[in-house]
């Protein structure tokens, strides 16, 4: 495994940021890091990545523990901040050639072009990054990360201040990286941790509300489960009311006239067992249903159940 945080604790002063947190990120993985800001999670990622000690607990990179080996960690790790700190007068290609320096990348030069070309900032290569857009300096940073080849990506919010299209090309970057690399990054953006991500850590006042892949996250919340039933027929909402395990029964509006076609949604804790006596009744009284799905909970809702709180507060 590549990431191993083990009781992790960090404190500042009288405040306790991180609290007894554990978590496992394996090679080959994508992991999204999420919660309120002030969560807790920037103050995990330096800790991982040696820039902050931990007050208590342990952290593993690649076998190693960071805090007796925070020189031999760093070299496993690719770091991209959320505050991304650059050398705004220096130019693209002689920052890359510094930080290519600070890790003694071999046959540097080509090992710059060829991250100069993943990252998407060909175009913009000959420019000093002062002159750059914000997109393009997250991206100068993304570089920075990936230029000695690590086996760990941290990255804090990658897609911040890029605009759609570069999101989109920074999306498929990090998902082609997961592929080799393990890569643990935040972010706020919800659509980009489910359209990139393997599995989500959420942590919220320092502690770990859940850590589960996608799917069983947006299952998870028993509570407040749903089936939507489209029935070619005009249906009464009374008909279905012997039905068990329904809290409460929607019609869904607008109904359509020209056809009779009715639909409801129907709020449970046992999905499949609502589904199947749908199936039942629909036999029994030669109903014709023209549509059965659960209705999954969306990321955002899991993430403001989990945190009680919006994405932004």
């Amino acid at each position: 495994m590549s990431i191993a945080v083990t009781n992790l604790t960090r404190i500042y002063g009288t405040q306790k940021a991180v609290d007894g947190i554990s978590f496992t990120v394996n090679k080959g993985e994508i992991v999204g890091f999420l919660g309120p800001n002030g969560a807790g999670k920037s103050t995990t990622m330096k800790v991982i990545t040696g820039y902050l000690e931990a007050s208590d607990g342990s952290v593993q990179v690649c076998g190693i523990p960071v805090r007796d080996n925070t020189s031999e960690t760093k070299k496993k790790i690719g770091y991209l901040p959320e505050a991304n700190p650059l050398y705004y007068d220096m130019y693209v290609r002689e920052y890359l050639d510094f930080i290519s320096n600070v890790h003694a990348v071999p046959d540097k030069i080509k090992k710059i072009e060829a991250t100069i070309a993943q990252v998407g900032l060909t175009l913009e290569a000959n420019k000093k990054i002062g002159q750059l857009s914000k997109g393009y300096k997250q991206r100068v940073g993304l570089a920075a990360a990936l230029i000695h080849d690590p086996e760990v990506l941290i990255l804090d919010e990658p897609t911040s201040g890029l605009d759609p299209n570069q999101i989109v090309e920074i999306r498929e970057v990090i998902k082609n990286l997961g592929k080799e690399k393990t890569v643990l990054f935040s972010s706020h953006i919800l659509q980009e941790v489910q359209a990139i991500c393997d599995r989500v850590v959420i942590i919220s006042k320092g502690k770990i509300v859940a850590d589960d892949t996608l799917t069983n996250l947006q299952k998870g919340n028993k509570e407040d489960q749903s089936v939507l039933v489209q029935f070619q027929e005009s249906i009464s909402k009374n008909a279905l009311e012997k039905l068990r395990d329904v809290q409460a029964i929607e019609q869904l509006q607008p109904t359509n006239p020209p056809t009779g076609q009715t639909g409801f949604k129907l709020h449970t804790r046992n999905p499949e067992s609502v589904r199947k006596q749908l199936l039942e009744l629909s036999l029994q009284n030669n109903w014709n249903i023209v549509s059965l799905q659960t209705e999954s909970n969306s990321l955002e809702e899991v993430f403001r159940s989990l945190t009680n709180q919006p994405i932004n507060e």
